[in-house]
């Protein structure tokens, strides 16, 4: 479907933000250039007759977005969370679009559980609501299973929403195209290769039996966070198309005048949901990583409740280590460190001057401590890191994009509880744990465990290894093509392993 033909929907795109009275509004929140602004106005004001109405009940920026798709809605539903970024005014119009979208008729949903599950409605569910929540890309409905009486939760995927959501990625993957071709300098945040990553998170959005799998996993990895919980999953009635998990009651945490009233702790709900956050990215490798207000609930009891697990990330531990050993040299103020982590992990060339980058991270860094998070201007933060970035070559890396991603949003929950929070003294805690059992001695003895046990593996296989090696030499001084003869490289293979395993062992006997 990629190709030229995307243009009609790039054009509409903007012809949809001009008719909607949109296009003043995200320009004037974005901090466009007048410029800039003149030329865009100029080009979509003319075709603005090709752009869709939308509802016109809706404030314009949200009505441009629900018009033009769900990949749209979902870039909304980001920056509804950043108020610091897009202003009060946007951000507020763009929560419309968390869960409170237009929902498609109980009928439809009846006959998709139906099919999906191939039971007649009423021996699966004594009880169906009409749509409770309607989203991007599903809405729940509340149930009651026949058999246990048990309330429920049932999500529907949208009719229709693989189509949709093609279209939208296809004309993404123009734009990526375009952006490359006419800027060679933004080469180097691979935008194709972005929205490669993001077209793959967005499959598994698609598909309801791989969210009833990352919920259970995220449920069992969760257990004993103490104010946090994860509803149950009910494999038997989950599939492709909809899913079910256990009914969970709360406030919507973007309610939080509710929350409040409810006599909930805003200060330390704040604290929690990014400390959890980064529990989970650091502990366990794997987190939600579309934590914005729509998909969290606030107990009864004061627990941060996760809804929707349709995108989850998940890093390596080597990653995981990388990234927390940044936020400790921030934390630190040893901005030295930080940049010594960036080249170590390869993320900044070799060639660069790692005392120049180091003192380009303490002017990102400095201006974050000592004050509170509402005299921040993220913006402003974010365009001096593109500026920091591409001076020195770094290159996005995709496999961090869900995580640095997710981050933005969880701040911007956790400013919706606590505008004045401050995001480095609340990491802090989680990041130390981290440090002190990841990077550390114990972390050491483990890996050395970790190592002897592959070691191990291939004990048995040592001796027929070294046999062939020697087999396929035609004389004792040849080797592999840099020369170095295979025997010897057997024997510092054998020592190397030897000396690993006797080094664990008298770790462990000590």
């Amino acid at each position: 479907m990629r190709g030229p033909h995307n243009i009609w929907r790039l054009m509409r795109t903007g012809a949809t933000l001009e008719r909607t009275g949109a296009m003043p509004v995200v320009l004037e929140a974005m901090h466009a250039p007048a410029n800039l602004r003149w030329v865009i106005r100029a080009l979509c004001w003319p075709i603005q007759f090709l752009g869709l109405r939308g509802d016109p009940k809706l404030p314009p920026a949200t009505r441009a977005l629900t018009a033009l798709g769900p990949a749209y809605i979902k870039f909304g539903q980001l920056m509804s969370t950043r108020p610091d970024v897009v202003g009060d005014e946007l951000a507020q119009q763009l929560q419309v679009l968390q869960d409170k979208l237009p929902p498609f008729s109980r009928d439809v949903a009846v006959a998709a559980v139906e099919a999906e599950l191939g039971q007649p409605l009423d021996r699966l569910f004594s009880e169906f609501s009409e749509p409770i929540a309607a989203a991007s890309i599903a809405q729940v409905h509340k149930a009651r299973i026949a058999q246990t009486g048990e309330q429920v939760a049932v999500k529907v995927l949208r009719p229709g929403i693989e189509r949709a959501f093609g279209k939208d990625v296809d004309a993404f993957h123009l734009t990526a195209t375009v952006i490359e071709l006419l800027s060679p300098a933004s080469r180097r945040l691979k935008p194709r290769d972005v929205i490669d990553h993001f077209e793959g998170v967005v499959k598994g959005e698609l598909d309801l039996r791989s969210e009833t799998s990352s919920a259970a996993e995220f449920a069992a990895n969760t257990v004993n966070d103490e104010g946090f919980g994860v509803p149950q999953v009910h494999w038997s009635l989950s599939g492709r198309r909809a899913m079910t998990l256990d009914w969970v009651e709360g406030v919507p945490a973007n309610d939080v005048p509710a929350i409040a009233a409810a006599g909930h702790d805003l200060e330390a709900l704040g604290e929690r949901v990014l400390s959890m956050f980064l529990q989970h990215a650091l502990r366990d490798g794997y987190f939600h990583a579309d934590m914005h207000q729509g998909n969290l609930k606030i107990g009864p009891n004061g627990d941060i409740i996760a809804l929707d697990f349709g995108i989850m990330g998940r890093i390596d531990e080597y990653t995981r280590r990388v990234y927390a050993e940044i936020l400790f040299g921030f934390i630190r103020k040893d901005y030295r460190r930080v940049a010594e982590v960036h080249f170590e992990a390869g993320y900044v060339p070799a060639d660069r001057d790692i005392d120049e980058f180091a003192r380009a991270i303490r002017a990102v860094g400095e201006p974050i401590f000592g004050m509170d998070a509402s005299r921040i201007s993220m913006a402003r933060l974010l365009n001096y890191l593109f500026e920091v970035t591409e001076e020195f070559g770094m290159e996005t890396r995709t496999e961090l994009i869900l995580l640095q991603r997710t981050m933005v949003v969880v701040e911007g929950v956790a400013r919706s509880f606590n505008p004045h929070i401050n995001i480095w003294q609340a990491a802090r805690p989680v990041v130390e744990e981290y440090i002190k059992d990841s990077v550390g001695p114990k972390a050491m003895i483990r890996d050395m465990l970790k190592t002897a046990r592959v070691l191990a593996r291939f004990g048995p296989r040592l001796p027929q290894m070294a046999e062939d090696a020697l087999i396929r030499q035609s004389g004792p001084d040849q080797g592999g093509k840099d020369g170095y003869p295979i025997w010897r490289r057997l024997v510092w293979f054998a020592f190397g392993a030897s000396a690993a395993t006797a080094t664990v062992l008298f770790l462990m006997q000590g």
